[in-house]
């Protein structure tokens, strides 16, 4: 194993090379372009032994990446944010060929208005596709999963595509010491991929399936396919057990963090949940039993591991860094439904939206939504979804409508105004 100073994009194309990847149909997006650009360094180099098809479209790339994969070959690709979105009629039609392979999403956040920092609102869009999804924190996180979702999607008894995501800036271009292993020993716990039933050959084409089916085949195979990612959770977590005998690092489907004794508990996905990690030891120091968890896997989504690392906890916070319009944070109310009705769940569930755009969360916040949490629990009184937003962001956004609406004006003036004849 070598120990080597990589950034989350660079994990991820070690995590692709490493398993030994066969094709890799790809497409620029920032901030993940620098995965495709160290695969493709390797392959002309000679480095690695795979080949490197740049698409028009992110909608051609997933297509490419999942007709591959049903012709018997390991595949890898990688997108972003809008890049994902263009791709997202393909999501759902690729998860029903049952076609495994690897897809990294760097997230970021989506238009309008635009913004190159992250969020999760892109991945969130994603979550209903049939696509199964691990979520990574660090670097090191990042490599492995890759390695993970490739016997995730490869397994018999899923056979699905698989999404391992990673902040945008935060993770993909953080530079942090990563043990990346020996190419033997993660073949060998990579394995083969054996396509069983599903290998297609160009030199003797078929049609398979029909285009249009009734509801009750249609109910079926929908139905087969849910399934098929619900097996995920059994299995990852066999993967998980036997990826920590191979190397030694432990990656449990929900991480719990100082959770035994903590009455209030945080609930955070990915690179963010390292700043909660930092509050909740800052804030057990001033005598705060507060603990967090921090989910791996999204989907499928581990619900019997929430319910057991929640049962008799006073309080739980939410902190979503995506907005579903109009309902508030999606993880906040899949976490709700996991836990409805359990006699042990917490009376009190908190939501709070942050780090949209990238925008930071600071440990003072996290100590506020903490207190915002005891204060809830003590008044027996679950006050609405808050956005974590402070008073001096607000004043300047107002500075800066301010200037827009003078500006405008100006414009206005300027040109006589606009005719509406």
């Amino acid at each position: 194993m070598t120990r080597k100073l990589l950034t989350g994009n660079g994990a991820a194309a070690w995590g692709a090379r490493l398993a030994a990847t066969d094709y890799i149909p790809a497409f620029p997006i920032t901030p993940q372009t620098e995965i495709i650009e160290t695969l493709s360094t390797w392959i002309d180099q000679d480095a690695m032994d795979a080949r490197m098809v740049t698409m028009e479209s992110e909608h051609s790339m997933i297509t490419a990446a999942a007709a591959a994969a049903a012709s018997g070959i390991r595949v890898f690709s990688a997108t972003s944010s809008q890049g994902l979105l263009y791709g997202m009629e393909m999501l759902y039609t690729v998860s029903g060929w049952r076609a495994p392979f690897v897809l990294v999403n760097v997230s970021r956040g989506l238009a309008s208005p635009i913004t190159l920092e992250p969020d999760h609102n892109d991945i969130m869009a994603a979550r209903d596709s049939g696509f199964l999804q691990i979520h990574c924190a660090t670097c090191q996180e990042v490599l492995d999963s890759t390695l993970m979702a490739f016997r995730m999607a490869e397994h018999e008894c899923i056979r699905l595509p698989v999404i391992v995501n990673m902040d945008g800036f935060y993770l993909s271009f953080t530079r942090e010491a990563v043990e990346v292993p020996e190419p033997e020993t993660a073949q060998q716990f990579v394995g083969d991929y054996d396509a069983e039933n599903i290998r297609f050959r160009a030199s003797a084409p078929v049609s398979q399936a029909v285009a249009v089916l009734g509801g009750a085949p249609y109910s079926y195979f929908r139905y087969e396919t849910h399934m098929a990612a619900q097996n995920g959770l059994a299995i990852y977590d066999e993967l998980s057990a036997e990826f920590t005998k191979c190397f030694g690092r432990a990656y449990p489907a929900i991480e719990a963090y100082c959770c035994d004794d903590a009455d209030i508990v945080f609930v955070m996905l990915g690179s963010f949940a390292t700043k909660a990690q930092a509050a909740v030891d800052r804030l057990r120091e001033a005598g705060h039993p507060v603990g967090l968890l921090r989910p791996r896997l999204l989907r499928p989504f581990p619900a019997e591991g929430f319910r057991r690392l929640l049962a008799g906890k006073a309080g739980v916070a939410v902190i979503d860094q995506n907005l579903s319009m109009g309902m508030g944070g999606v993880l906040h109310a899949e976490l709700a439904g996991a836990l409805y009705g359990h006699a042990q769940a917490p009376a009190h569930l908190l939501s709070f939206i942050g780090g949209l755009g990238g925008r930071d969360i600071s440990l003072e916040e996290f100590y506020e939504i903490a207190a915002v949490t005891r204060t809830a629990v003590a008044e027996q009184l679950t006050p609405p979804p808050r956005l974590l937003y402070t008073e001096q962001e607000l004043r300047e956004m107002r500075k800066l409508q301010a200037v827009a609406s003078v500006e405008r004006d100006e414009l206005n003036n300027n040109t006589g105004g606009i005719n509406h004849d």
